[in-house]
Formats: C-alpha cells, sequence, structure tokens
C-alpha cells in the first residue's frame, strides 16, 4: 500500500535520492545551491507544495512537486504539476497515480480549476499512465531561455 505525507526537512535524504533520480532520468543536472533552495521552499511551502510517496515498508518511492498560479482564462487558479518521479522498482503499484490524485485533490480543496503538467514524449511508460488519469490537450511546448 502506498502512502502520502507531507515533506519535511528529516526527509532530505530521502527526497534528495529521488530528486536525483529525477533529473538522472532526464539527463539533467541543476547546481547545488537550486537543489538546496528547491528543498527549503518546499518543506516551508514558500509557493511551491511537495510529497513523498511511501511503500508498505516505509521506503520512499516517489515525489511530486507542485505549485499553484493565477490564470487569465478564469478568476480561479491553475495548479502545475512540476515534478513526478517514482523509482523504477516501484512503477506499475499505484504510486504515481496515488501522487497524481494527491495533486488534485490539494487542488480541488485550494480552489485550482484544473492541474496539468508536462512529460518527454519519450516518456513511454508514463504517458501510459497519463493517459489514463488525465486528458491530453494536444498543446506544444515551446520555451526561451533568458539567461537569467
Amino acid at each position: 500500500m502506498t502512502t502520502i505525507h507531507d515533506l519535511t526537512a528529516a526527509d532530505r535524504d530521502e527526497w534528495l535520492a529521488l530528486w536525483r533520480g529525477y533529473l538522472e532520468f532526464y539527463e539533467s543536472t541543476v547546481p547545488d545551491e537550486v537543489t538546496e533552495s528547491t528543498f527549503s521552499r518546499l518543506v516551508a511551502g514558500d509557493q511551491m507544495h511537495g510529497v513523498l510517496a511511501r511503500d508498505a515498508s516505509g521506503r520512499a518511492i516517489g515525489l511530486v512537486h507542485w505549485l499553484a498560479h493565477p490564470a487569465t482564462w478564469t478568476t480561479a487558479t491553475y495548479c502545475y504539476l512540476e515534478d513526478l518521479f517514482v523509482w523504477p522498482d516501484a512503477r506499475g503499484a499505484g504510486a504515481g497515480r496515488a501522487l497524481i490524485e494527491h495533486v488534485r485533490a490539494w487542488a480541488a480543496a485550494s480552489g485550482a480549476v484544473k492541474v496539468y503538467w508536462l512529460t518527454h514524449e519519450t516518456n513511454a511508460s508514463a504517458r501510459a499512465l497519463y493517459d489514463r488519469v488525465a486528458d491530453r490537450t494536444g498543446f506544444i511546448q515551446y520555451a526561451i531561455r533568458t539567461g537569467g
């Protein structure tokens, strides 16, 4: 059985391992000061939120981070699910679905009218789950780096 709990300072080492696994999966890196700032902001609930998923033995097997923001198409807010990761050996047992549902429930309780996220087009295993729990919008993301 998967349990979900709010991220706390005591979770740092387990969160860090998952965070690094997530970055490695996407063949990405971020500076250490970004990692430290991210963790601090998540624990403080400083406009960003995070939880861990644990398996029946208590092992941290997944994470999700999200934030709410105003939108121009509604007077309510939207919820952006920014990061979602489950250890490969724990996939398929419901942790990813539970993490998404946790964010959905938080968004609904907070008055957000939708939860949305991005994934890489090659992330077939995640997309199989996403296709079951959400509507694919057909939008394509573009980005411009500002150097800031």
